[in-house]
């Protein structure tokens, strides 16, 4: 093995090394200048061992599944090969350094799949009197494959102890596939054990229920929720006092997206100032945005207010149809990005019918393009909350801008989203599994066409982005003389170079995903 030797000498007065008389070496015979030791450097090395009591070889122990290294005495530490924080815990294994100075330590380059590393140590010891020996030797430690707590867990999958339950009561999986994407992007997946998908909602397993109540903390501050607490008693020794119970969290997410058409309840519309009961909602975070389509007059709803006076959404947006703008007229008041305008349009597949309508869309519209928006004119309400009070109800309300023609087209996207893949998906029929293929295909062109929206997620470049980006554009490009203006699609800038999650344990082979 590598190793090396010097000796520092260390004397209360500095003398010249030529005024030093010459000695024989007491072990060779050697012609050497005086030194406390009366040994030469060969004889010095070859008598005294300063690494003497130090282990040359050593185990660490390593999660191929979560890819982190144990740090004793229990923590376990995620870190890269020949990085500072795994060069800590090998040193940390290493017995009878305190005897020592430790002057420098760094690795040697070893194979990735060896399963060895290498450190190459520097210790200093005083081995006669004001006689310092300095050694470079190196530790060998052999990587061994073993299973943290955690990982233990995940394999069992039946040791939880608290799960999140997560539902909502609509017929789509567009506020789940929201909530998927803020969950990694902040992380708050870590301690989730596994997930299950469920035919309303997600489950979330958790092995603490302290990780349970942080995630139901996190779901409060991104959508509004409302939850109740259950414990179930596994088992109990009467000895000692101690129980084993299950906690589970029912989520229920307030069953209301993004562009949805409601009604507002009597009661609440009064309390709101005698506000429009029709209206549309803008955006769904700690609160619900909505804004009268026919007035510009917004409303904030509150998660407690909502629950104390529910309503529905008769119209969602999977139901919504295209209409071509016909003409469009300014109507005077303008509230932040909306302004109100009345316009002329006609259904894509019926041309024969024009009708006149007030949207909210005014900026963002003009005669020749595209919008989808709801048909009231031949839909039947039976709920008693859709009441009017003496308000006309209009034949249309547009709810978006729309872009056809790009869409035909079937371009490649350049960008991705992240996924969470330790979701355990139930056995689906084709036709849930081509609504979720559906549902997720609107999603994605939300993200696409608003970019405030896709602001608050982590979107990541494919292996050719930059190839298929240019070529969408010169298609685009080329198609500008149809009456559709520029697509409003992702930049290179607002995309993340790589997919880099944090790791799930839910590997059966063992590989960190």
């Amino acid at each position: 093995s590598f190793r090396s030797s010097s000796i520092i000498h260390t004397m209360s007065t500095v003398f010249d090394t030529q005024t030093l008389p010459m000695i024989l070496c007491c072990m060779c015979g050697t012609a050497i200048p005086s030194n406390p030791s009366n040994m030469c450097v060969n004889c010095v090395r070859s008598q005294v061992d300063i690494s003497e009591g130090i282990p040359k070889q050593l185990n660490v122990q390593y999660d191929r599944s979560c890819g982190r290294y144990l740090n004793p005495p229990n923590h376990w530490t995620e870190c890269q090969l020949e990085s500072r924080e795994l060069l800590t815990i090998c040193l940390k294994r290493v017995k009878g350094l305190n005897k020592v100075k430790l002057v420098d330590a760094s690795f040697i380059w070893t194979e990735p799949h060896s399963k060895r590393l290498k450190v190459k140590l520097t210790i200093q010891k005083e081995a006669f009197t004001n006689t310092i020996l300095q050694q470079v030797f190196v530790i060998e430690f052999v990587i061994q494959n073993m299973m943290c707590d955690q990982c233990h867990k995940t394999e069992a999958k039946d040791t939880w102890s608290s799960v999140v339950q997560v539902r909502q009561k609509v017929d789509h999986k567009r506020t789940f596939l929201h909530l998927e994407q803020l969950i990694l992007k902040h992380g708050a997946q870590a301690n989730c054990l596994h997930l299950k998908e469920r035919p309303d909602g997600l489950d979330f397993y958790y092995s603490h229920k302290n990780h349970s109540r942080k995630f139901v903390d996190f779901l409060q501050a991104v959508v509004p929720i409302r939850y109740k607490l259950s414990d179930k008693l596994v088992s109990h020794d009467e000895k000692s006092g101690t129980a084993n119970q299950k906690t589970t969290f029912s989520v229920e997410i307030v069953p209301v997206c993004k562009e949805d058409l409601i009604f507002l309840p009597h009661k609440l519309a009064q309390q709101a100032g005698g506000i429009s009961p029709l209206m549309l909602c803008l955006k769904v975070g700690t609160q619900l945005s909505l804004i009268d389509p026919l007035t510009l007059r917004g409303l904030d709803v509150p998660t407690q207010t909502y629950w104390t006076h529910p309503f529905v959404a008769p119209f969602s947006a999977k139901s919504a149809i295209l209409y071509q703008i016909l003409d469009i007229t300014p109507a005077g008041p303008v509230s932040g990005k909306y302004a109100l305008a009345d316009v002329q349009c006609v259904r894509e597949s019926d041309y024969s019918t024009t009708f006149f309508t007030r949207t909210h869309l005014g900026r963002f519209l003009k005669p020749g393009d595209w919008a989808y928006g709801y048909d009231l004119s031949t839909a039947n309400f039976n709920d008693s909350e859709v009441n009017m009070k003496g308000r006309q109800m209009p034949d249309v309300i547009l709810i978006k801008k729309g872009y056809p023609e790009t869409r035909r087209k079937n371009r490649q996207r350049h960008w991705r989203l992240g996924q969470l893949t330790n979701k355990e998906e139930e056995e689906t029929d084709k036709k849930k599994a081509d609504q979720a293929m559906r549902d997720r295909e609107l999603f994605l062109r939300d993200l696409e066409e608003d970019k405030d929206l896709r602001a608050q997620y982590n979107l990541f470049k494919t292996e050719e982005s930059t190839d298929v980006f240019q070529k969408n554009k010169e298609d685009r490009e080329g198609d500008m003389a149809e009456n559709e203006e520029e697509f409003p699609d992702v930049e290179l800038e607002e995309l993340m170079d790589e997919l880099s999650l944090a790791p799930v344990y839910d590997d059966e082979d063992g590989d960190n995903q």
